[in-house]
């Protein structure tokens, strides 16, 4: 039985790091007081230590004890041995990189598929889709696929951003961006704004936060749906 979220971002505006998710958060991990942090993303590129102690600071708030799972020897038995589970964002070709030459993306996938709570923010829920082409990050590394949990029927566009009539920035906005992902996928995407979040138990996929999502299919107009509706259905 799945049981995760999976987050636009870890702050929103003059927020602190997670602070915007700390009720769901209790929720999530209210089985446990030991979460397993997976650094890989290394935004900024900071060290996997430096993300960690981030990470940890966060979690002390809710009485959570953060582990990194660089710090284990056998991390797909760190992975298989959680109590809990968290992703956190940054550069998304670095992260699925790190997770294939750790062994450790399938593994990942069962123990979420079998109920292990997880956390992903950003990248960390950029990999819950079937792929990581909606990403927004630069290929800074090239990982062997694009192919990622897949524990959501879809893909996610983090940090999705509406376009400004106002804006003098003449490159593709977002939008532009996830259609012409579908002039060559037709995999569903669903454009997550800032401060919105995914919340997974089992079949059930429902919108979470204070604001609107978008959704893309191939061949058909974006639509928006509020929050609370249900993603269930959005398949193929």
């Amino acid at each position: 039985m799945k049981n995760l979220i999976a987050a636009s971002t870890s702050t929103i505006y003059n927020g602190t790091y997670l602070d915007y998710l700390t009720e769901a958060l209790t929720e999530l991990f209210s089985e446990t007081d030991e979460i397993l942090f997976i650094p890989y993303a290394r935004p900024g590129g900071i060290t996997h230590d430096e993300y960690t102690r981030k990470a940890s600071e966060a979690f002390k708030k809710i009485n959570k004890k953060v582990m990194g799972l660089h710090t284990f020897s056998d991390p797909v038995k760190a992975i298989n041995e959680a109590k809990g589970i968290f992703t956190g964002g940054g550069n998304t070709f670095v992260l699925v990189s790190s997770l294939y030459k750790n062994q450790v993306m399938e593994p990942l996938r069962e123990v979420i598929f079998n109920g292990t709570p997880y956390l992903g923010t950003s990248a960390g829920s950029n990999i819950c889709g079937v792929s990581m082409k909606t990403t927004n990050d630069m290929p800074i590394v090239y990982p062997p696929s694009f192919k990622t949990l897949g524990v959501i029927p879809f893909n996610v566009n983090p940090h999705y951003l509406d376009p400004n009539p106002s804006s003098e920035h003449m490159g593709e906005t977002r939008e532009t961006r996830i259609k012409e992902f579908h002039t060559q996928n037709n995999i569903p995407v669903v454009g997550l704004r800032e401060g919105s979040w995914l919340r997974v138990k089992d079949s059930s996929i429902v919108l979470k936060g204070e604001h609107s999502a978008r959704i893309f299919k191939k061949g058909k107009k974006p639509v928006e749906i509020e929050t609370s509706t249900s993603l269930s259905q959005l398949t193929l």
